[in-house]
């Protein structure tokens, strides 16, 4: 998982409420176990029309949006089913931070497993934020000193200590695991010692 420290980006705002899992990857993209290739299937449903061509009112369909790396979204993001496939989509497109007011608990936590900064923010930040993607101009993510900078402004957020090492370390499960290799290679030392009849090898 790659490392998040900092962040600059022109913000992409989508101010609906309620987008769930469904909405951010629809569920005939979820028979890849693949982290890529997702990306050009985020949002479809808002995306792309019947025909399968970019229905240019969407934001991220639209310079310089389509580039965004910070998406503002309405509150409740990430709500329904707890597919991975949607941290995946968005990771894919090059979204590595979402500022929301609230999210499902379960896409919140994915995103930090997948190397996403879910921020939560009150509604009237949001709104104040979300002047800058009108106005196209840039913001800047700190996730070591847990602050927003926007023009001569900052807003600081709050991240679980734990998710935010393991965002700075860019550690994942996996990653967490491995860093005890040495406790869990011992540990079945041990037992193939004491309980040989466990092991069939």
């Amino acid at each position: 998982m790659q490392k998040f420290n900092s962040l600059k980006s022109i913000p992409a705002y989508l101010p609906i409420v309620n987008i769930d899992t469904d909405m951010i990857i629809p569920k005939q993209f979820l028979k890849t176990i693949k982290r890529t290739g997702l990306g050009k299937s985020l949002f479809f449903e808002m995306r792309y029309d019947s025909n399968g061509n970019e229905i240019k009112d969407f934001i991220l369909n639209q310079k310089p949006f389509n580039k965004s790396k910070i998406l503002i979204t309405g509150k409740n993001f990430g709500c329904g089913s707890s597919r991975e496939h949607a941290p995946w989509a968005l990771l894919d497109f090059g979204v590595t931070c979402v500022i929301s007011s609230s999210y499902a608990d379960i896409f919140y936590n994915n995103c930090f497993k997948n190397g996403i900064l879910p921020i939560i923010l009150e509604e009237d930040k949001i709104k104040e934020l979300s002047e800058y993607s009108k106005r196209k101009e840039e913001i800047s993510i700190d996730l070591l000193e847990e602050k927003i900078i926007f023009g001569n402004n900052e807003i600081k957020f709050k991240i679980d200590p734990f998710k935010k090492k393991c965002l700075l370390e860019g550690l994942d499960d996996i990653a967490l695991s491995l860093a005890k290799e040495k406790k869990i290679i011992n540990f079945e030392e041990n037992l193939k010692n004491k309980k040989p009849w466990v092991f069939n090898d």
